[in-house]
């Protein structure tokens, strides 16, 4: 028999048992749906991720004075040190080869005043050069310059959250707050960023000129923070050597530990891809075992059809029909099932994934080449679990069949 007419006749047989049909094929949709939208999910969400790491700099390398441990999937000071200064910031610029920026920092949560209105918030200090390493714009005003730096002047730039907490509606570009009892002129607002890899909201912030914050609000000598820009991508990992060696011997360590905790972006980067793989994996997995049950659906469903067919069976086998005849038609069936299935099942997962995309649960990338694996393996399963049946059935004597009724 013709191949084509195997696929018309597979057809007609399964489009007479519709239940039957539907009941073999629902655990292959459940399947390959749920593997569809895992991956789609877990990719929105190794893109999200992504994507917050790399909005916090570019080419990015964060060294913290003191010793910082990730723990729990937040950043913790294990250790203070006061040993950093900004005069390391300028000696990491001139001795590190393969670095291109370089801004030191230092950060306090003080409590910010306008009119009636307090708000407690992060405000740091930080070099001009800090805007461009850690990919901060101005989304209305300005943002301060060197001259405004180096003279101390009391000017910041606030963040959306802050510019909302504190000031509502207003426009507050031109005005006066106050940032511990000293008055600052607000010259800018930051774009907005959202939430970093640590779910700290960015946004929540105010930016004033590093020596403006170290004199006039903290009091100190010192910096929590230098942000330092690579000159490539490629060059991180040789930069973070560069300035550990440095800073080891300006801080004159000896064989101490380091008093410092260097973090390099690519590092980061790969952490989250590997974390975000390996979830990828743990799901499909969960969900590859649907497409099992699935499988053993079909088995089931295609030994109840070969018990109840054997009468068509042993006619076919009267009037000319060889083995191998009934061994495909009934492989056909099967393959049929698990592509049905296949389609329906990629065809949900898909829409789910928009559906929740859209409706703004979470985010999704559709991943089509998890969704052609996807349905490959069903249509796999299908014919798997269905050489079994067929070969049942191929084995089933003329004589035999036509006396089962």
């Amino acid at each position: 028999m013709k191949f084509s007419k195997n696929i018309a006749l597979s057809y007609d047989i399964l489009a007479a048992h519709k239940l039957r049909t539907l009941l073999s094929v629902i655990g292959i949709v459940i399947g390959v749906g749920a593997v569809v939208l895992m991956v789609s999910v877990g990719r929105g969400a190794e893109k999200r991720i992504l994507d917050r790491i790399r909005d916090m700099g570019t080419n990015l390398i964060v060294v913290n004075a003191g010793q910082i441990r990730i723990i729990a999937g937040r950043q913790r000071q294990t250790s203070t040190s006061t040993t950093l200064v900004p005069d390391d910031a300028d000696a990491i610029l001139q001795e590190c080869p393969s670095v291109a920026l370089a801004a030191p920092a230092t950060s306090r949560k003080l409590s910010a005043r306008w009119e009636s209105e307090t708000s407690n918030t992060n405000v740091l200090g930080m070099r001009t050069e800090g805007f461009r390493i850690r990919n901060i714009s101005a989304a209305h005003g300005r943002l301060f310059d060197p001259d405004e730096s180096r003279a101390q002047r009391r000017v910041a730039v606030l963040g959306p959250t802050v510019v909302e907490n504190l000031f509502g509606d207003v426009d507050p570009v031109g005005m006066l707050f106050r940032i511990r009892g000293v008055p600052f002129e607000v010259i800018g607002i930051t774009a907005p960023k959202g939430a970093d890899v640590y779910n700290v909201d960015q946004d929540d912030v105010i930016i004033v000129p590093l020596e403006t914050a170290m004199r006039r609000l903290f009091n100190v000598t010192y910096v929590d923070t230098i942000y330092v820009q690579a000159r490539e991508m490629e060059a991180l990992q040789r930069a973070e050597d560069e300035i550990r060696e440095l800073l080891r011997q300006r801080h004159r360590l000896g064989d101490k530990p380091d008093d410092f905790t260097t973090q390099n972006q690519a590092v980061l980067l790969e952490t989250e891809r590997d974390i975000s793989r390996s979830m990828a994996t743990l799901v499909s997995s969960v969900a590859g075992i649907s497409l099992l049950v699935g499988g053993i659906g079909i088995l089931a469903v295609m030994l109840i059809s070969v018990r109840e067919r054997r009468r068509e069976i042993g006619l076919r086998r009267a009037i000319g029909a060889l083995r191998r005849d009934i061994r495909d038609q009934f492989l056909v069936e099967a393959s049929i099932l698990g592509g049905a299935g296949g389609i329906v099942g990629v065809a949900l997962g898909v829409s789910i994934a928009l559906g929740v995309a859209a409706l703004g649960y979470w985010e999704s990338v559709i991943s089509w080449p998890a969704a052609t694996i996807a349905f490959g393996f069903s249509v796999s399963l299908g014919v798997v679990f269905g050489i079994y049946p067929a070969m049942r059935a191929a084995r089933l004597e003329p004589i035999q069949a036509l006396r089962a009724e």
